[in-house]
């Protein structure tokens, strides 16, 4: 088993996984990835059919678990998992990783050698400012018992990992690290029912909120507090 396992929660969007697993291809990836699929998903049957294909494929998994929305899945995925792996990281099923000198995941793993951290790379859209994709140590996600808080459904969560990652003083942005987000604001993707849904203007207030109590009423303070107990333990 690989040391690294990148989570991508999906849903509706079958044809992402051969692209994904492309994507690993060409850029020389060795870490396992784990598709976490939805069971009421309307696409199930084409999820299942790339299952079948990649099954002698000894990097990839697929779970089909009762729907918990985009956070509830990955905390449920790295929870389970935190144990078997040094590092977990979490990408959309909308996120690519691009070729370059030294692969993304290796470049990931160098960067979380030296204990407790967080490393994310260049999205193409949002560049340093957010965290749409992220890996970290999984001793985080033993510490906290979640790799995003539970208050949250979808957004916001790059907010959160930022905020972890400064807040403990370990957190690299690598520039040249491209995991390209193809997203409808970056004009890379035509909206459909699921991007409708998780970024309606609902979805974004309600998010917006938990995060702001979360980051401004003690819960960010209380993780930090684990979160720098754990550097200074690993130090």
């Amino acid at each position: 088993m690989d040391d690294l396992l990148v989570i991508i929660p999906t849903r509706g969007r079958p044809g992402a996984v051969p692209e994904i697993m492309r994507a690993w291809d060409d850029t020389g990836a060795t870490a396992d990835v784990l598709f976490c699929v939805d069971k009421d998903d309307p696409e199930l049957a084409g999820y299942k059919q790339h299952a079948k294909a990649l099954a002698g494929d000894a990097r990839v998994r697929f779970v089909f678990w009762a729907r918990k929305r985009l956070c509830g899945t990955l905390n449920q995925a790295a929870v389970k998992n935190a144990s078997a792996y040094r590092f977990l990281a979490f990408m959309g099923d909308d996120h690519r990783p691009r070729p370059a000198a030294m692969p993304w995941d290796a470049r990931i793993r160098e960067c979380l050698s030296g204990g407790p951290g967080i490393v994310y790379g260049n999205d193409l859209l949002q560049g340093e400012a957010m965290a749409t994709a992220v890996a970290m140590t999984s001793d985080i996600v033993e510490t906290l018992g979640w790799m995003v808080p539970d208050c949250l459904v979808h957004l916001c969560a790059d907010l959160v990992w930022l905020d972890w990652g400064r807040g403990m003083g370990r957190i690299t942005y690598l520039d040249d690290m491209v995991i390209e987000h193809l997203h409808p604001a970056a004009q890379k993707a035509q909206m459909d029912a699921v991007y409708e849904d998780c970024n309606s203007p609902a979805r974004a207030a309600t998010d917006g909120a938990a995060y702001i109590d979360y980051r401004d009423n003690g819960a960010l303070e209380a993780d930090l507090v684990k979160l720098r107990a754990l550097v200074e333990e690993a130090t």
